[in-house]
């Protein structure tokens, strides 16, 4: 059996995507798929995402990044990889 290999990638969602349960709702979805991190507004407007999974648990976690939750208007989502934080939970960060 293959081990599986946990990628880091940090997101920046732009868009309407702060007083839409954005961050409620990726938290649903991410724990629904066993992706660990955290997601926060940021002061420009924007959520900031770090998401820990396999590869293809990060792509389907990615897909849903592009729609959000019903109210959200998503307009651009930046993805660069990162460092492993060997996050343990996926939490909601003010």
């Amino acid at each position: 059996m293959e081990a599986v290999h946990t990628q880091h990638l940090n997101l920046k969602i732009t868009g309407t995507v702060q007083g839409v349960y954005y961050r409620a709702s990726a938290k649903q979805k991410a724990d629904a798929l066993g992706v660990k991190g955290f997601v926060r507004n940021q002061p420009d407007g924007s959520v900031y995402i770090e998401a820990e999974a396999a590869p293809e648990v990060l792509e389907e976690f990615l897909a849903w990044c592009y729609q959000g939750p019903e109210r959200a208007q998503v307009l651009n989502v930046e993805t660069t990889s990162a460092a492993l934080q060997n996050f343990k939970t996926f939490e909601v960060r003010r």
